[in-house]
């Protein structure tokens, strides 16, 4: 770091994207990307915005926020539209977060939550998940903090009932909840309409998974009015213009093209499931998914030495170095040839470690 580089930033630890290599092409199977392009709707949308590029986009996303607030079932003073829903998290650890609220999420979870944390300055607490990798409901009840947890869990998949959700709620009526769905479209059902019974939740989605727009950067939050006008005092307060035209069409496409999404999310579901029996048949142990995405290992190789092995066969999976969480790696749901790809490289990289260990 350069000698004028603030101090107070001197420990932070900046989170690490999934690889992005631009040396050869990959069968991307490590960020959780959506393996179809966004529908025609939305492409034409984002086309016809760009006409007008020398112009400021809507500040309110108007047109977005109402049709997205009508899908959902709320009023459209419920809903904020985000660059992307890191956005309405960093806007949630700066709006809900201080010295008497300090945050609290898991210790495998998206990794950006202690990031945000740590460049906000906001003490926090990091809760361990069951040895199943399951959430224990009873360590977040009554615990006096801001309460963060994606809902399906990454990287492992795994998701929490409405149920085991709401008990969360009912016991932290003083303090503001974070729920993280962006996985919430590939099999789980979502808090949205608790938002009505529970004035501390804010439930947080994305456009990057199911709706195939992870290059577009459009996430939102929804929340009570009071919730979502806090949050807002924030977007004002730091860049008011966050959602370009073209995003902002591009969403307004997506959303009048529901069918599209419903139908790739579909296939997305089956191409998980064919994967999860098949990786089963070959020895492997997982998670129950519930997501785009698979949380996977072996007994007979390592998850780094599966990593490598299936990088240098052209395919990118994402591996984490945590000793918790180092034999497995996390598998991206693509299309059915690619996923055909992938157990073919792994029965080949199984055979050549068994031939090896012989």
């Amino acid at each position: 770091m350069s000698r004028f580089f603030s101090s107070k930033y001197k420990e932070l630890v900046p989170y690490t994207p999934g690889e992005q290599p631009k040396d050869t092409e990959y069968i991307k199977l490590n960020t959780n990307e959506l393996p179809y392009p966004p529908s025609q709707k939305a492409i034409k949308a984002a086309a016809e915005a760009a006409k007008r590029l020398n112009l400021y986009p809507d500040p309110e996303c108007y047109e977005l926020t109402s049709l997205l607030a009508n899908k959902i079932g709320v009023e459209r003073e419920e809903v904020l539209l985000t660059n992307g829903s890191d956005e309405i998290l960093n806007f949630a650890f700066m709006a809900f977060c201080d010295e008497e609220h300090p945050a609290a999420f898991a210790d495998i979870t998206y990794g950006f939550y202690s990031v945000f944390a740590q460049i906000n300055r906001v003490p926090y607490e990091i809760i361990p998940l069951n040895d199943d990798f399951t959430i224990d409901i009873n360590s977040y009840k009554g615990i006096n903090k801001t309460i963060f947890i994606a809902n399906p869990n990454a990287p492992t998949g795994i998701a929490l009932s409405v149920d085991e959700i709401e008990e969360i709620l009912k016991e932290n009526p003083n303090n503001i909840v974070v729920i993280d769905e962006a996985y919430v479209d590939f099999g789980n059902e979502s808090c949205v309409p608790l938002i009505h019974k529970y004035d501390n939740l804010l439930v947080t989605q994305t456009f990057s998974k199911s709706r195939a727009m992870a290059g577009a950067r459009l996430g939102f939050g929804v929340g009570s009015k009071e919730l979502i006008r806090d949050l807002n005092t924030i977007k004002y307060s730091t860049n008011p213009y966050n959602i370009n035209r073209m995003t902002m069409a591009a969403g307004i496409g997506m959303l009048e093209d529901e069918e599209y999404t419903i139908n790739n999310c579909k296939e997305i579901i089956k191409n998980r499931e064919y994967t999860k029996r098949t990786l089963k048949a070959l020895g492997f142990e997982q998670t129950h998914s519930s997501t785009n995405f698979v949380f996977a290992k072996h007994k007979d190789i390592s998850g780094e030495k599966l990593y490598l092995e299936l990088k240098n066969r052209g395919i990118l999976v994402r591996h984490f170095a945590s000793d918790k969480i180092c034999e497995y790696n996390r598998i991206t749901i693509g299309t059915r040839e690619q996923m055909e790809a992938l157990i073919s490289a792994i029965e080949e990289i199984l055979k050549e470690n068994k031939y090896e260990e012989q």
